[in-house]
Formats: structure tokens, C-alpha cells, sequence
């Protein structure tokens, strides 16, 4: 009914499900599921227990909404795992389970988007044949089989459409245009797209500033507007700027593929400067300051310097508080050889170190719920009750509201595409700090997927030129390979170079997180095991290894090229021969 540039967006949803499911399946089989069975129960520990201040509001709506309270300390986050190295009769250990699932999603990720990638390309290795593209469609295409009235139905609008997208490719190649007046236009619409980006960012820029000044002052002096601001303006940027951009496209005048891939391309770069932008706002708000140079590295090449820890410096001193309080108990005395026995104190009174990690992951849970029911209420407001007002009100107007302003709402591709993405780097980038976001987003994705369907079904209407699109779902696959990247760098650079929170998660008490593989390698192997990996791990034989890798990718990357012209000549010649 709509063509097959809507139903790509929808196949890629729901191959964006299967992977989700398998992430879920992850770290809800081998993260949380042991934890909350194996693990030490709630109130065991200061991590597993809400502090004696926050007791009284724990379970409150608003603070259960905001993930606080009890949802704070429950296995959804970092911070309610013990880092203890076996628990339960199974000896399950959690601290190493815990980093190879986080480690091992990043990869299952890059493995199944390249692989499908790869699987796409071959299948459009060969290019599209339109030679009597019309007589084929007419003569070929109705299935004869068919003998329920509803199938005949979708099968009827199927090739009506396939006629409309082969009409409009036919007229784009033998369009002629007016070549010094396209070009002045797109020029235009390029610096009016700028324009747009730039002040999305200073927007983005001001608000941060705002959210600091708050933080500052303290949250609790606040309105539910100032505590939730930054994300608020992010997703309302997301859902008006990509309709700004499709006003501009339209003085382009391009082949509609080409204007779409042009406005996935402007709405890529307006969510990825939200996404870094609310990234350095994270780090700047728990003083990570090497993170926060670490992100300004990928376009700048500066590197880091040490004395920006000072995440270090705030650990000492909650230490040294702790210690203080400690002494208390012993009538204000810190003897240096105490052999008293220790004092039973109730895991709510006991004093909490920061965990930079749990409000990382509480940050990133927030914003894939704020997100999702802005979606959901676009769909309500923006189509739905639109339908309805234009579907009702029609009979009574001064002019023809279906033909006229506002009509029946049309599909928003690029946009809904680009959400996608950009949430799936969301659930890749916190999914260490918070294990709850893939269960989260598989019901995003379950939801979504019949909720817009059935909102395209009732609410929308066809664009005005259907067009074809490729055969392969490549572009979203090559931007969803770049999010993935980006997502990637800012969790590997907190494993490899950040020190853990010293009172909270599986990895505290350690230097690095990934010292657990060295942990493991030292306590559960024998000992030329760990000789040869870290041989195996030498910067000499990886260097080397990952340049015959690029060599390997260069060679088979001109072998498939010249593989791929040698098809299409051959091709050519088959078409000459048939044409004589």
C-alpha cells in the first residue's frame, strides 16, 4: 500500500528486534538472572540497599518513574552487583560473566551488521535490469494462486504500486532541469540546513549550562521541567528538526532517493551532535574530565593528561570520610592495631561512596524512556487525532482539509530510520552501565512495530511520488555500523582507562575493569596458560596481525569490485545478444 521505501523502514525494525532479543537474551540469562538468584540479597550490603535518607520516598511513583529508590538498587544497574568473584553453590563468577557479556555484545553487534552488510551486497551485486520493465510488471506479476479476497486486495494495491515507483523512475531519467538554478537552490538549502544545525547545538550548548547551573544549586529546589530539561529539549529537537529539514529538500529537487538519503545524512549529523553533546554533559556533571577530553580526541587528536582524573581525587576524600566515621565508632579513636570486634551497623547508615557508573546507566535509561514516549505521543497527537480532526471537520470547513492544510499525515522515513539508530547507540553505549536497557528497547521495538503499522495503516497516506527503493538496506546498515562505532569508543575508553567506582559494581576494589581477565587468567588456569596469553596480547604480534587484516580486507575488497564489473559487462553482452 505505501511502497517499498516505507516497508524497508519496517524490515529494518524488525531485524533490529532479532538483535535486541539476543542482547536481551544476554544479559538477562548471564547478567541479572544469576545476580538476583545467586547473589547476595537486598540489604546485605551498602550497594544492595537504599541509603537511610532516601527511605521515606523510595517507592514513590515519581521516584520509581525517575529510577531512583528501589529501582536504583536492583540488579537493572551497575552499582547493586558485588564484587565478589564466586557466588552461589555454582561458584558463577560474576565479576568476569559480567565483563565478557559487555564485551561480548559489542562484538555480536559488529559481527551480525558486517555479515549483513556483506549478505546485502551480494544480492545486489548485479544491478537492476529495466528493460521492458512495464511488460513484465503487466503480464507477469498477478498471482494466480490466490484465492482469499484479502490477499487479491494487498496484491491488487501491491502492483498498483509497483507501477507508480516504475512511472516515477522512468520520469526521473528523462527529467531536464534547469542546471545554474538547481544548483543555486541546493547551495541555499545546504546553508539553511547548517544554519538549523549550528543552532540546534547552541541550543543544546545553553541548556547544558543551565542543567549545571541547577546541579549546582541543587535539583531539589526545582520543578520537574529543570530536573528533566536537557533531555526534554533533545527529543523535541528530534522531532521538529527533521520536518525543518524535509521543508528544505524540497528546493533541491532530487531523485526522491537521493533526497532521502540527503536528509538521513542532515538528521544523522543533528542527532549525533545531541548524542555527544548530552554525552559530555554526563561526564562534565560527575567530573570526568579525562572522558571528556577522550571525546573531544576523535576531532581533535589531543590526547589526555593525568592530573584530569579527578573522579580519583573525589574518591579519596568520600575514602578518607569514610574512615573518619569508621573511628567514630570507636569513641572518636583510630587505633593502629584494633583486635575490638566490629560493629554491627545497619547497611542503611553505612556512608556511600560516588557511582559514577549507576548514574551514567540511570542517565541513559531516562533518556530511552523519554524518548520512546515522545514517539508514542507523536503518533497519538501528530497522526492519529490529526486523521481524525481532517476525517471529521472535512464536512464543515471553509476549505478541503485532506487536499488542503493540514491533510493526512505522510510517513516520516528518514526521521523514524534515524530514531531507530540512534536508540540502538543509546541501548550499545549503556547497556554496560545499566543491563536493563536491551529488555527495555525489545519493548520499544515490540510496541513500535505494531503501534506505527497501525498508524500507517489508519493515519497516514502514500507520499505524492512513491518511489522504489534499493533492493538492499545497506545506507542503514553503513549508519548504523558509524553509531555503533562512535557508540563503542567512549565504554571501551571507560574499561581500558578510567578506574572503577572503589564502593560499587563488580569491579570495584581493581585499577581497571579489565584487570578481572588477568584475575581470572591468574586463579583458574594454570600457569603457562596466562605465559601465552600475554604473549598472544603483545603489542608486536597484535600490530602485525591487524595490518594483514587490513591488507586481506583491501585485497578481497578489489577482488569483489572487479568481480562485480565483470557481472555487468557479461550482463550487457546477454542484453545484446537478446536484443538482435
Amino acid at each position: 500500500h505505501f511502497g517499498s521505501s516505507v516497508a524497508s523502514y519496517f524490515i529494518f525494525l524488525r531485524w533490529m528486534y532479532g538483535i535486541n532479543m539476543i542482547l536481551f537474551g544476554l544479559t538477562f540469562g548471564l547478567v541479572m538472572v544469576p545476580e538476583a538468584l545467586m547473589g547476595k540479597p537486598y540489604g546485605s550490603l551498602p550497594r544492595k540497599t537504599v541509603p537511610r535518607a532516601e527511605e521515606a520516598t523510595a517507592m514513590n511513583f515519581a521516584t520509581l518513574w525517575d529510577f531512583s529508590g528501589f529501582a536504583q538498587y536492583s540488579v537493572l544497574f551497575y552499582g547493586y552487583y558485588n564484587n565478589q568473584r564466586t557466588i552461589g553453590w555454582l561458584k558463577f563468577r560474576m565479576p568476569l560473566s559480567y565483563f565478557l557479556v559487555g564485551v561480548g555484545t559489542i562484538g555480536y553487534s559488529f559481527m551480525i551488521v558486517i555479515r549483513t552488510m556483506a549478505r546485502n551486497a551480494n544480492e545486489d551485486g548485479g544491478g537492476d535490469d529495466t528493460s521492458f520493465n512495464f511488460s513484465w510488471k503487466m503480464f507477469t506479476s498477478w498471482d494466480y494462486l490466490i484465492g482469499n479476497p484479502e490477499t487479491a486486495d494487498n496484491k491488487f494495491a501491491s502492483i498498483t504500486t509497483s507501477f507508480k515507483e516504475a512511472i516515477v523512475e522512468e520520469q526521473e531519467s528523462r527529467k531536464e532541469e534547469n542546471i545554474h538554478l538547481t544548483r543555486f537552490l541546493r547551495v541555499l538549502a545546504n546553508f539553511l540546513a547548517l544554519c538549523t544545525l549550528a543552532g540546534s547545538g547552541y541550543l543544546i550548548f545553553f541548556v547544558v549550562r543551565r542543567s549545571q547551573k541547577f546541579a549546582l544549586e541543587g535539583l531539589e529546589n526545582y520543578g520537574w521541567w529543570e530536573r528533566n530539561e536537557v533531555n526534554m529539549v533533545m527529543s523535541l529537537l528530534g522531532m521538529f528538526c527533521p520536518t525543518l529539514f524535509d521543508v528544505i529538500s524540497s528546493l533541491e529537487n532530487y531523485h526522491p532517493r537521493i533526497a532521502l538519503r540527503w536528509q538521513l545524512g542532515r538528521i544523522f549529523a543533528l542527532f549525533l551532535g545531541n548524542l555527544y553533546t548530552f554525552i559530555i554533559a554526563l561526564m562534565d556533571e560527575i567530573n570526568l574530565k579525562a572522558s571528556v577530553l577522550f571525546l573531544f580526541t576523535i576531532f581533535n587528536r589531543h590526547m589526555c593528561k593525568d592530573e584530569d582524573f579527578q573522579q580519583l581525587e573525589e574518591e579519596k576524600i568520600v575514602k578518607y570520610n569514610m574512615t573518619i566515621w569508621e573511628a567514630s565508632l570507636y569513641n572518636g579513636t583510630i587505633p593502629e592495631n584494633s583486635t575490638a570486634p566490629p560493629i554491627q551497623v545497619d547497611p542503611a547508615d553505612v556512608p556511600r561512596g560516588p557511582c559514577w557508573e549507576t548514574m551514567v546507566g540511570q542517565e541513559f535509561v531516562r533518556l530511552t524512556v523519554s524518548d520512546t514516549m515522545t514517539t508514542y505521543i507523536t503518533i497519538l497527537i501528530g497522526d492519529f487525532l490529526r486523521a481524525v480532526f481532517v476525517r471529521f471537520f472535512n464536512y464543515c470547513w471553509c476549505w478541503d482539509l485532506e487536499y488542503g492544510f493540514p491533510s493526512y499525515s505522510e510517513f516520516d522515513i528518514s526521521g523514524n530510520v534515524l530514531g531507530l539508530i540512534f536508540n540502538q547507540g543509546m541501548i550499545w553505549m549503556g547497556s554496560f552501565y545499566a543491563p536493563c536497557l536491551p529488555a527495555i528497547n525489545v519493548f520499544r521495538l515490540h510496541t513500535s512495530m505494531y503501534l506505527q503499522c497501525w498508524a500507517v495503516m489508519c493515519c497516514n497516506v502514500p507520499q505524492e511520488r512513491v518511489f522504489k527503493a534499493s533492493r538492499s538496506n545497506n545506507f542503514y546498515m553503513a549508519m548504523l555500523l558509524f553509531i555503533l562505532f562512535l557508540s563503542t569508543l567512549p565504554a571501551v575508553y571507560t574499561i581500558v582507562s578510567i578506574p572503577p567506582s572503589f564502593d560499587c559494581g563488580p569491579f570495584s576494589g581493581k585499577t581497571r575493569m579489565f584487570e578481572v581477565i588477568s584475575e581470572t587468567l591468574e586463579h583458574d588456569f594454570p600457569s603457562w596458560f596466562g605465559k601465552v596469553f600475554g604473549y598472544a596480547s603483545n603489542p608486536g604480534l597484535i600490530l602485525p596481525f591487524i595490518l594483514l587484516m587490513v591488507l586481506s580486507i583491501y585485497y578481497l575488497n578489489a577482488t569483489s569490485k572487479s568481480y562485480k564489473e565483470a557481472n555487468l559487462e557479461l550482463k550487457k553482452k546477454l542484453q545484446s545478444v537478446r536484443s538482435r
